[in-house]
């Protein structure tokens, strides 16, 4: 099921879940990290100008592993939290005047990928 995303072009804020979304849930724990489908292309081709915050329910004890493997691919990220908690993730934003829609969110099968998202910009948001 393709997912489509209409976004502005303002500067957008980016909260990526890790295991399931960007790579394969839990495989950290059985040696390194697989990234999942269109994921890796995905957020290479986040916008400089964007923030990315990656959220993720693992253990403190693995971010050195984390992080090492988001080097050795050279992901780009503002910022990373561990232990996070494993239920739902809840996005509350207001709306600007114009009436652009600021809060966005997609949920997907985990282990799926991303490669069924099309983002497009449009400029008269």
């Amino acid at each position: 099921m393709n997912q489509n995303l209409i976004l502005s072009n303002l500067p957008h804020v980016w909260i990526l879940d890790l295991d399931g979304t960007l790579v394969k849930h839990n495989h950290y724990k059985n040696g390194e990290d697989i990234w999942l489908d269109g994921a890796l292309d995905f957020v290479r081709n986040i916008p400089d100008s964007d923030y990315v915050l990656i959220l993720t329910g693992r253990e403190s004890k693995y971010k050195k592993q984390t992080l090492d493997f988001l080097k050795k691919y050279s992901i780009r990220f503002n910022n990373i939290i561990f232990d996070m908690p494993l239920g739902e993730r809840i996005l509350i934003n207001d709306n600007k005047p114009s009436g652009l829609n600021c809060a966005q969110s997609l949920s997907l099968i985990r282990d799926k990928g991303l490669s069924n998202i099309t983002i497009k910009v449009d400029n008269a948001l």
